[in-house]
């Protein structure tokens, strides 16, 4: 009979802590898209200014096929052709290098290193590199590549200091994503017989394709807008070079810090380069994401 009696309190106590979840769960919901809309605040209101001050540059033919060779400050006119190919150059060596090199160690602390000596100095290694500044970078391939070898500053040495930068990130991302593989699949493929090496390569890397393949496009869209080693390694070139190893070379940011240099703000002409130049980087990088993704895609394990 007490219990008959007491049945009702307890079953509104119940009632009482479902809404209190209820009302938190809901105030932890609006304060989460609170602050998920003050983010991109920032981020959308930056964007749509580059969009707006730099599109009406981008229509025009000439900024695509031209170089700004032979055009001064105050003459409107050429593109930023010799830019553009010099960023795709920086880019493109800088993922030649740092890719293979990133991924192999992230390979070697999740799947060889375990807690070995090596494994604890290679993790140390990477964490340090993960925090060195860009200038810094640059100022150690300055001092090894220009005053100690005395070899000329090129766009080489410059993607050498951007490699540096690019390491930590694909080799943290690479090892993160290969421990959240599911051992099941490991064991699955030793119990058929097939060699560690080569499970690595055909099951775990395709595997956690997606995750690698975002780290590697995070550490290429850091380094490719980056200014402090072109300022220091290899000058700004208004015309076209196809030699990474001699002379100076164009690049987006480059051109960016140059517009700047030459009156961008109190001039039009700089003012509009600039903005172009910064509206060409962003669609460069997200074309690049792009296309990397859908390869990654395709290439993706399928599930069954």
């Amino acid at each position: 009979m007490t219990s008959m009696l007491d049945r009702p309190l307890k079953w509104r106590t119940i009632s009482g802590l479902g809404w209190r979840r209820r009302i938190a769960n809901s105030l932890a919901t609006i304060l989460v898209t609170v602050a998920m809309g003050i983010a991109l605040l920032p981020l959308v209101w930056v964007l749509c200014s580059v969009v707006v001050k730099g599109f009406r540059v981008l229509a025009a033919r000439d900024w695509w096929t031209h170089s700004q060779a032979g055009m001064t400050v105050l003459e409107a006119g050429g593109g930023a052709y010799h830019a553009i190919v010099g960023t795709l150059l920086l880019g493109l060596a800088c993922a030649v290098i740092s890719i293979p090199i990133g991924v192999l160690v992230g390979i070697y602390l999740a799947e060889y290193g375990g807690r070995s000596p090596l494994a604890r100095l290679v993790t140390f290694t990477v964490d340090i590199l993960a925090g060195v500044p860009s200038i810094v970078a640059a100022l150690f391939i300055y001092a090894v590549w220009v005053a100690a070898l005395g070899l000329p500053r090129s766009q080489f040495a410059v993607a050498l200091a951007l490699v540096m930068l690019m390491l930590p990130v694909i080799a943290r991302a690479t090892e993160e994503m290969l421990r959240i593989v599911p051992v099941d699949l490991r064991e699955a493929s030793y119990a058929l017989g097939i060699p560690k090496w080569k499970t690595i390569a055909r099951v775990v890397l395709p595997t956690g394709l997606s995750g690698i393949l975002t780290g590697i496009l995070l550490a290429l869209a850091r380094v490719l807008g980056e200014t402090s080693p072109l300022l220091i390694l290899v000058g700004y070139a208004h015309d076209m070079n196809f030699d990474m190893f001699r002379g100076f070379m164009g690049s987006l940011p480059g051109m960016m810090y140059d517009q700047t240099t030459a009156g961008a703000g109190t001039n039009s002409v700089p003012t509009d380069r600039l903005w172009g130049a910064a509206l060409t980087l962003i669609l460069l990088i997200a074309m690049i994401n792009t296309g990397a993704r859908v390869v990654a895609k395709i290439f993706a394990p399928k599930k069954t």
